[in-house]
């Protein structure tokens, strides 16, 4: 297949080529990996200015993705990839081979950096490529602290995300840093937090959060504008519609339930835990303590029961086990997704309803725009990453339909406010806090 890159993708390329450094902000599906594959190409074969380049990426990423694109395009698919994957010793024979791309999961690259600083092996990658910074957000991570050990070594450094900072401005410091050595931002987390913000949460002198100045982020993003490019790729893209789909229920025994959960939490049990109660019971049931499951409502299987009859294929994100239980007994031509199998049937227009964990199609899982053009959130996520980059799933490039994607919102439940923070792009566990705060205060 030959690969005519669409104009943002021309324009990322071009910037990859012409900096030695970059972040690359492109929303998931818009072709991140082709694009620095086409650059890596340019770069290595045709201007000779760097050698061998070493991917990091998650598991999943490393293990399907890069190889797979590579042969798909013309273009690439004499690039020769290397997977470092598995037990040591395979790891270590990956390493051996003559490769133009080793692909390293990001869990197994402080592995790599101490076996180079045993001097074991050698450090032999001109460029590295960061597929999805996740890891490379936080400056006490294993991982950034072992990239920064090797940041003397490496000639080009690319970051490639859908989501810099999903979490807030502090997020970009890490990425920021490592690529410049802090040049534009600070060369530490607390000379930018003294610049950019200011404290908003602490016990006794200890500060656990911070809140960005009045025109912070616009100061921060023409700071790094030469680093960083921003390019959301909808230009390609057909249209996406957000349906907020609301529900409502017998409150009675949500409200019992949760009262005595919460008076039994206000001690024992975690904030996060238990607002994962609570969306439990939001979707409909909840496990307690045994996992037995407590059914309360059935009022989002009935909301989904009207999208079916539209008599468009569904892809369903579901978050617990009893959602998928339930939703099955329900619609029993439900199919609930299992890898390449059940993608396959997908494609081929053979699935009505595909129910997957929104961390299984986060990355790594390509065609489902192929089969469908419509979603639904049984449960929304605690992750704006997460929910982002797994609507991505259907609006993406091949996708030639609009894409609408329905939010199923319990009313009077904590769906409510994930809903609020997902559409605002706010801090989505902050806000969960918050909720578990108000709650517990007035138990």
């Amino acid at each position: 297949m030959h690969f005519s890159p669409r104009p943002y993708q021309s324009l990322a390329i071009e910037r990859m080529l012409a900096n030695p450094t970059q972040l690359l902000a492109l929303r998931m599906g818009a072709g991140k990996t082709i694009i620095a594959l086409s650059a890596i190409d340019e770069l290595a074969r045709n201007r000779f200015e760097i050698g061998p380049t070493l991917v990091i990426a998650p598991l999943r990423v490393a293990e399907l993705v890069w190889a797979q694109e590579a042969v798909k395009w013309q273009g690439t698919q004499d690039l020769r990839i290397s997977r470092v994957l598995g037990s040591s010793d395979a790891r270590l024979k990956a390493l051996a081979e003559r490769a133009d791309i080793h692909v390293i999961n990001r869990e197994n690259f402080p592995w790599l950096v101490s076996m180079v600083e045993s001097r074991r092996i050698a450090w032999q990658w001109d460029c590295v490529v960061i597929d999805e910074n996740r890891g490379f957000r936080n400056p006490r991570s294993r991982a950034w602290i072992s990239l920064r050990r090797m940041r003397s070594r490496i000639l080009r450094l690319y970051l490639l995300t859908g989501t810099p900072a999903p979490n807030g401005l502090e997020e970009l410091w890490p990425q920021v840093s490592m690529l410049d050595g802090g040049q534009r931002l600070g060369s530490s987390i607390g000379a930018y937090r003294a610049q950019y913000f200011t404290p908003e949460g602490s016990s006794g002198r200890i500060v656990y959060s911070y809140r960005a100045k009045t025109g912070a982020s616009q100061q921060i993003y023409a700071r790094i504008s030469d680093l960083m490019t921003c390019l959301e790729g909808d230009q390609a893209l057909p249209e996406r519609i957000d349906n907020l789909v609301s529900v409502r229920f017998d409150m009675s025994r949500y409200k019992e339930l949760r009262r005595d959960l919460v008076s039994q939490a206000i001690v024992a049990t975690s904030a996060g835990v238990l607002a994962g109660k609570l969306a439990q019971m939001a979707q409909g049931a909840v496990y307690d303590e045994h996992g037995t499951v407590h059914w309360i409502h059935d009022a989002k299987l009935d909301a989904l029961a009207e999208i079916l009859e539209q008599g468009e294929p569904v892809l369903c994100f579901t978050s617990f086990r009893h959602d998928q239980d339930r939703i099955r007994k329900r619609f029993p031509q439900a199919t609930v997704f299992a890898g390449e199998s059940s993608l396959a049937a997908w494609k081929r227009g053979e699935i009505d309803l595909l129910l997957m964990h929104p961390a299984s199609g986060g990355h790594g899982v390509d065609g489902l725009q192929f089969g469908g053009h419509v979603a639904v959130w049984f449960g929304l996520p605690f992750s704006l990453e997460l929910y982002e980059q797994a609507n991505a799933r259907l609006h993406r490039s091949g996708q030639r339909s609009s894409v609408v994607i329905h939010h199923l919102v319990a009313l009077g439940t904590i769906d409510e406010r994930v809903m609020q923070v997902l559409q605002s792009k706010g801090n989505l566990q902050a806000a969960l806090l918050a909720a578990v705060s108000e709650l517990r205060n007035s138990a």
